[in-house]
């Protein structure tokens, strides 16, 4: 059987923020996982960081600091930071799968793949593994989405990237699958619903908490941050 291919990518201004090093640590996590997923914004990528190099190469040499080989030799002589830890949450029973669900650049963040993670209830049917908190209710985060089940109608402060890992899910743009990157900002208002078939599990990256809209939901913006 033929493997699918995302049919819906990052812009190629996000590729190219990634490819030079400028995207934020959320949003190049979730690139690196796309790419991972897609050969063609894989070769977009690769394309955009040859390039870079090329400039790179044509710039007049700069001058360093006089100092600049003891700075470098101190930090090869710095002892490793300690491994991150993990704030514990409701433990997980996803089975383990033959092959990796999570690609690479995710199981290294996590440090296992999708049956080591530990999930946290957020809404009914829907589920979070926090990666990344930042200013202003920024976050990145894994979310489960339970077969049949909907999110919420919400739209957003900011501007929200979701990569999905597992099943799929569908709203007002169409049907996202593994690979597919969902881009929503405040002039969208939908409510994301996982295929009947099986749980939805994505990697979202948020630059604030969306708003609930729906004629019930909205009622506990106060109360719900999701």
């Amino acid at each position: 059987m033929p493997v699918l291919q995302p049919t819906h990518h990052p812009a190629d201004e996000h590729l190219l923020d990634y490819a030079a090093g400028a995207a934020s640590e959320g949003l190049a996590l979730l690139l690196a996982t796309h790419l991972t997923l897609c050969p063609e914004c894989r070769r977009k990528a690769a394309a955009m960081e040859q390039l870079g190099g090329t400039l790179i190469e044509e710039l007049p040499p700069a001058a360093i600091a006089a100092d600049a080989r003891e700075r470098c030799l101190a930090l090869l002589d710095a002892p490793e930071p300690a491994a991150e830890s993990r704030s514990a949450v409701t433990a997980v029973t996803n089975p383990v799968s033959a092959a990796p669900l999570l690609p690479r650049a995710l199981r290294d963040r996590v440090g296992g793949d999708i049956d080591t993670l530990r999930w946290s209830p957020v809404l009914r049917g829907v589920d979070q593994a926090l990666l990344v908190e930042g200013p202003g209710g920024a976050r990145t985060r894994l979310m489960r989405i339970r077969a049949g089940h909907a999110v919420p109608q919400h739209t957003h402060r900011g501007t929200e990237f979701v990569c999905v890992l597992a099943g799929g899910f569908s709203d007002l743009s169409g049907h996202f699958g593994r690979g597919d990157v969902a881009v929503s900002d405040e002039s969208v208002d939908h409510q994301p619903t996982a295929d009947a078939d099986g749980d939805c599990i994505c990697l979202a990256v948020t630059e604030a908490p969306v708003r609930l809209t729906g004629r019930f939901w909205r009622l506990l913006n106060p109360f719900v941050r999701f």
